[in-house]
């Protein structure tokens, strides 16, 4: 089964090789058919300390490295 990669948004880098990204999806409701918006934030390792809030970023899965971080920085994007 192939890695998920997901792209979003920087949203605290305040731990040591730890960022918090915050990945937004959109969608169709079912019934209003109105195109809603849900964020959700995911712990990622970041080993060089290199991205800082509000850099875009790539993430990829990878096998649990702490109790909340199952991601790893893949790369930035600016």
């Amino acid at each position: 089964m192939p890695k998920r990669i997901l792209q979003g948004q920087v949203v605290s880098d305040i731990n040591h090789q730890t960022i918090v990204v915050s990945v937004e999806r959109r969608f169709r409701h079912p019934v209003l058919k109105k195109t809603l918006r849900k964020s959700k934030k995911y712990h990622a390792h970041d080993v060089d300390n290199s991205a800082k809030v509000g850099d875009l970023v790539r993430i990829i899965e990878c096998a649990p490295i702490s109790k909340l971080k199952r991601w790893e920085l893949l790369s930035e994007q600016g």
